[in-house]
């Protein structure tokens, strides 16, 4: 009896053991990339608690790349390697680029049969359908919108005070910001009036909106040749000159400039909506901040590009499709949405997080953060260029766009310069 007994122990405890082992087999881990080391703390809160409500699935997340142009890069030559993460988080103006490049590979991940499985109007009720726009690549959803910015204008109301304007009725027009700009500049030594860094920033998105602003396209119709090589893009140029000589800006690094701008010691600064939570914490109490919208010449037509990124599913199997699948919804669902959004200061991309119960309220009583959510209905994808050469469109773009802020090249050959070299990139 003693054996039989011994026996039915061992073969308990080796079931248990089988089935502990069989368990953590089941266990997925998912290898996810995003750029930007400074949001690695809001993404890893969105994994742990996708992780929480799903402890089969484990996100861990590659070292972050410093900017969307580089984690594009990063994942071309990934592709090229036969080691690609399997969720990217791909900025909007890239995001074409990248499906062509995953198309010629037979990589590209459509979206919609997992879609198609979700029950009843999921789809419908979650997304906008401007946002499920930023997401798509000819009419395909290949991702869902995690990330998403337009840009506005962070100011020091006590500076705008001080320069004898109204805090509680900051300018939304060009000429007048200027005007506030150059007033707060005679404040006191040392500080300066605005900052649009577009000559620094890291990929086009700055560049863009003083495009888009005056309701012009970026493309022609052909799709091979930009549209700014007229008037649009002359008075793009002009302004970011006057932004220097009559706004009194200086050039900087766009870190330099929010540096500066958290020391009290800069009027207003145009920056991404994410900024909210850093600039509230880092000014603290040494000054009033508020924010404002960003200024459209043309109130019928003009647009604001909408920065962020997509979630893409890049794995090759289908286990780890599936759960990639359930991160993603997770991630860009109400709850994922409203860590992101407190962990960051971007925009909610999901409809239900706007309910009290996630982000609701909190804007209420914040409405510094709130601002983007003004510029919803102006707000267009963010366009990338035709091609493979994106990253380096920009980087030529931006050193035009520099010299002619400083003065070295006046705004007539700078454009001349930018179209030239521009098409000629999209030629190749």
């Amino acid at each position: 009896m003693k054996t039989v007994r011994r026996i039915l122990m061992g073969l308990s405890i080796s079931s248990l053991c089988a089935y502990a082992v069989a368990v953590q087999a089941e266990t997925i881990t998912l290898d996810a990339m995003h750029a930007w080391p400074g949001h690695n703390p809001f993404y890893e809160k969105v994994a742990q608690a996708f992780t929480k409500e799903n402890p089969d699935i484990v996100v861990l997340f590659r070292a972050s790349p410093p900017s969307y142009d580089e984690a594009h890069q990063a994942v071309l030559r990934s592709m090229m390697t036969g080691q690609l993460p399997d969720v990217y988080f791909s900025g909007f103006h890239l995001l074409p680029e990248l499906v062509h490049a995953l198309q010629r590979r037979k990589q590209a991940v459509d979206l919609k049969p997992f879609i198609d499985k979700e029950q009843g109007q999921w789809l419908e009720t979650n997304y906008e359908p401007s946002v499920l726009k930023l997401a798509q690549v000819d009419g395909t959803q290949y991702g869902l919108a995690f990330n998403a910015s337009t840009p506005v204008i962070f100011y020091n109301a006590d500076l705008v005070k001080k320069a004898g304007g109204n805090p509680d009725a900051f300018p939304t027009d060009w000429s007048s910001l200027v005007t506030l700009a150059a007033n707060i500049a005679k404040t006191s030594e040392g500080t300066n009036g605005m900052a649009y860094d577009v000559h620094a920033w890291p990929d086009d998105w700055l560049w863009r909106a003083l495009i888009m602003e005056q309701g012009a396209p970026i493309m022609n119709p052909d799709g091979k040749t930009v549209a700014f090589g007229g008037q649009s893009g002359l008075h793009a140029l002009q302004k970011a000159r006057s932004f220097v000589t009559d706004g009194a800006m200086a050039m900087r690094d766009f870190d330099q400039s929010r540096q500066q701008f958290v020391s009290g010691k800069l009027g207003f600064i145009f920056a991404s909506p994410n900024s909210a939570k850093a600039f509230s914490e880092l000014v603290g109490s040494r000054f009033e901040m508020r924010s404002s919208v960003f200024p459209l010449e043309n109130k019928e037509a003009g647009k604001v590009p909408t920065g962020g990124n997509a979630m893409m599913i890049l794995a090759k199997d289908q286990k780890r499709q599936e759960a990639a699948w359930k991160f993603i919804k997770f991630a860009t669902g109400p709850v994922g949405q409203t860590d992101a959004v407190l962990g960051s200061g971007y925009m909610p991309t999901n409809k239900l997080a706007l309910q009290p119960q996630y982000l609701g309220d909190f804007y209420k009583k914040n409405p510094n953060w709130e601002t983007s959510l003004k510029q919803i209905a102006y707000a267009s994808p963010w366009g990338g260029y035709p091609g493979n050469h994106g990253v380096q469109i920009w980087r030529t773009q931006r050193d035009i766009i520099g010299a002619v802020m400083s003065g070295k090249v006046t705004p007539q050959d700078g454009l001349a310069q930018m179209v030239e070299a521009t098409n000629a990139l999209l030629a190749k």
